[in-house]
């Protein structure tokens, strides 16, 4: 049995999320008082984890998007797969970062190489 994972260091920091939120007025004319649709992306070496992190993740609310890998110009580069799944949330900047501490902690339990962060966007209308 393999040893397990060390715990991935927290990267997006409270202060980073408040100046992404300022950005956001400064620059939208979103409503961020209201649900918007936030991705979020975890990474790993191979993709049956993240298929068992999906079907969690869709236990806990989130939307499946798409596991994939990217392509890359190196072809000696490493090419993680990754997980794109999404939720329609309301978020402060202080919500947020507790939501990352969250998804932090699950790629850690999940033995996942990492949680890569989140994107934001309004929310698609639906065509009647």
């Amino acid at each position: 049995m393999s040893a397990p994972k060390p715990r991935q260091e927290k990267t997006i920091t409270l202060e980073m999320l408040q100046k992404m939120f300022q950005n956001i007025f400064e620059k939208t004319d979103w409503n961020m008082a209201g649900d918007m649709l936030w991705g979020y992306f975890f990474t790993n070496n191979e993709p049956a984890a993240l298929e068992k992190a999906r079907d969690l993740l869709v236990a806990q609310g989130y939307r499946y998007v798409n596991i994939y890998q990217l392509d890359e110009e190196d072809p000696n580069a490493p090419r993680p797969w990754w997980l794109h799944v999404e939720k329609e949330e309301t978020h402060t900047p202080a919500s947020l970062d507790a939501r990352n501490d969250e998804l932090y902690l699950f790629a850690y339990e999940q033995s996942l190489d990492s949680y890569d962060g989140m994107d934001i966007g309004p929310i698609p209308e639906q065509d009647e």
